[in-house]
């Protein structure tokens, strides 16, 4: 090819920059303009879940429960873990602390780990070329959020029958939670595209947040472990908003807003880069499909 004919980098700027706003459309607009499409979609799987179950929706109260009674007594009773350093507190205060972290996990973990099949499982959706892919992602953030309400809702009623009232800090809990939710569905629209040209991706989401789950401070305080580790706990992505969490629901302190500034300015980052990488692979879905 002649040097002449290649595309100079004045000659690609226009389309970069065109890519770019693309992207920034497809993150703010979308959402938005699908919103009564990703509703209906989030609804048609929680009920999906449970149809045909006993239980019903109520497997939704009972399944955090169940996983809060088993760790609180390996955790409390077996390890006899505390997190105030003259362990004083109670076996139910440590229960309510717990089920904070486990709750800021489980948002996080439900939508990475179906993330990697979420095209895979739409197939028909990737044949429809008016039907908007990037939705997808919002679609499994907003059936882990219809679960993480109920978690909330249940620890909100224990907290409220042990201790009689509840911090008026806990009205900042969307405000700390925002940064997650947008940095998840980042994460998500990254391992969608990437899920289908490399289907091991799947086999190993769900040990990356295993893995999370125990390199943040879910089960036990950070000050708890040596220091020369603390590094290691800080740098998971769930550490942070799993401490403010606990800080404005339990403890009743206002939120770190420094903090909460730098994490949302990275979280944002993190989903627009998912988002590009997204939208430049999803040309070659449904030839690999």
């Amino acid at each position: 090819m002649d040097a002449s004919s290649a595309p100079s980098p004045a000659d690609s700027a226009p389309s970069i920059r065109l890519f770019a706003v693309g992207v920034l459309k497809a993150f703010v607009a979308s959402p938005w303009k699908h919103r009564a499409l990703i509703s209906q979609l989030v609804k048609r799987e929680v009920v999906g879940r449970y149809r045909g179950s006993v239980g019903g929706l109520l497997w939704s109260f009972l399944n955090p429960l169940l996983l809060l009674s088993v760790y609180t007594f390996v955790f409390s009773a077996v390890f006899r873990s505390r997190w105030s350093a003259s362990g004083d507190e109670s076996r139910v205060d440590f229960a309510l602390i717990l089920f904070i972290g486990m709750i800021v996990h489980g948002l996080f973990a439900e939508c990475v780990n179906r993330a990697p099949r979420l095209i895979l499982d739409n197939v028909n959706f990737v044949k429809r070329v008016v039907f908007p892919l990037e939705v997808l992602p919002w679609v499994a953030m907003g059936t882990a959020l219809f679960h993480a309400v109920v978690s909330l809702l249940v620890w909100a009623v224990a907290f409220l029958v042990v201790r009689g009232y509840l911090p008026w800090t806990a009205i900042w809990l969307p405000l700390v939670l925002l940064p997650l939710v947008v940095l998840t569905v980042g994460v998500a629209w990254f391992l969608a595209a990437t899920g289908v040209y490399l289907r091991d991706v799947a086999q190993t989401t769900g040990i990356l947040t295993s893995v999370l789950l125990f390199l943040s401070p879910v089960f036990f305080p950070i000050t708890s472990i040596p220091e020369e580790w603390q590094p290691l706990v800080h740098a998971s992505p769930l550490t942070f908003p799993i401490e403010q969490a606990r800080a404005i629901l339990v403890w009743g302190r206002v939120p770190d807003f420094g903090g909460l500034a730098l994490y949302t300015i990275v979280a944002f980052a993190i989903a627009l880069a998912g988002l590009a990488w997204f939208q430049k692979t999803r040309r070659g879905f449904a030839d690999v499909l």
